[in-house]
């Protein structure tokens, strides 16, 4: 089978403009490039630009696929939107990794597996997963602890992924509603090949979330509280072509920052998650043996 590789960026937060463009092209004669989009295929050959300086310069959004097993995102949010020190918590070298700008916090979020067949449609997997980005910006970090997991979830097809101490490792701070995923977070875990299992097994110290509504009419009187010099700045924003950031960032203000620590279930390590994801998948072989017994015997 010959060699596959598929490039794709997203502009979300404001498009390129025609010099931007310019410059993306000159990386590559093939790609398919308009003001909020990049995508390229090879089947021989390697992609001249570098992702990481890209996604520093001009998207919001990247997807990589090779065939040899490699799935990466990268997403890029503004530094107001989400803390480094808060993401680090969740970074395990080399799926999930991050790094600041002066203005952006950069996602790098990866898993490998040589093993697996190639999934059709897999190309087609970044319109499903970019959700997340949003709901980081508001202060859902279900994603993070999503690719910590699978980082770690690497251990149960390669034994060899990771040191023998780093079992004790404790988890990162647990979020809510991992019984209950977004679309977007579904879609992300599957990318990243996480175990129905292990996520089950995360699961069950999570507790549910609690949907959000904003009250119009507090958010008036909160925007009409904020000073004239933090209202000149967002509008500003939005003039210079930020808006959806702007809305983020006044959204995530009025919220508040938040409370990511409230779990009271103690913080499990690797090993115990492992443990209790191999549990479940054998009490769940026991009952499919068992379903299947009975279906014969009827």
């Amino acid at each position: 089978m010959s060699e596959y590789q598929y490039y794709e960026f997203l502009a979300l937060d404001r498009p390129l403009d025609e010099r931007q463009q310019v410059e993306v092209r000159a990386l590559s004669t093939r790609a398919r490039i308009t003001a909020t989009s990049f995508t390229n295929e090879y089947q021989w050959g390697n992609f001249s630009g570098d992702p990481h300086i890209m996604m520093e310069r001009y998207y919001d959004a990247h997807l990589y696929l090779a065939n040899w097993g490699t799935h990466r995102i990268m997403l890029r949010l503004p530094r107001t939107l989400l803390d480094l020190r808060t993401v680090e918590q969740y970074c395990v070298d080399p799926h999930v990794t991050a790094w600041t700008t002066r203005q952006h916090l950069l996602l790098d979020l990866t898993s490998e597996n040589e093993a697996e067949d190639w999934v059709e449609g897999a190309e087609d997997s970044l319109s499903a997963i970019v959700g997340v980005r949003a709901e980081l910006a508001a202060g859902d970090l279900r994603p993070l602890y999503l690719a910590w997991l699978a980082g770690y979830g690497t251990w149960e097809r390669d034994e060899d992924a990771f040191d023998e101490e780093e079992e004790g490792d404790p988890e990162p701070p647990v979020p809510a509603g991992l019984g209950t995923l977004t679309a977007p977070q579904r879609a992300l875990a599957d990318f990243l090949r996480l175990d129905a299992d292990l996520l089950a097994s995360a699961a069950q110290a999570s507790p549910p979330s609690s949907p959000v509504k904003e009250d119009p009419r507090e958010i008036a009187r909160w925007i009409k509280s904020l000073p004239a010099r933090d209202k000149d700045t967002l509008l500003l924003q939005v003039a210079r072509g930020h808006g959806t950031r702007t809305q983020a960032e006044i959204l995530r203000r009025f919220r508040g920052e938040p409370d990511n620590d409230r779990n009271d279930h103690p913080r499990r390590t690797v090993a115990q998650l492992l443990d209790t994801a191999a549990d479940i998948r054998q009490k769940r072989h026991r009952r499919a043996k068992a379903a299947s017994a009975k279906s014969k015997a009827l």
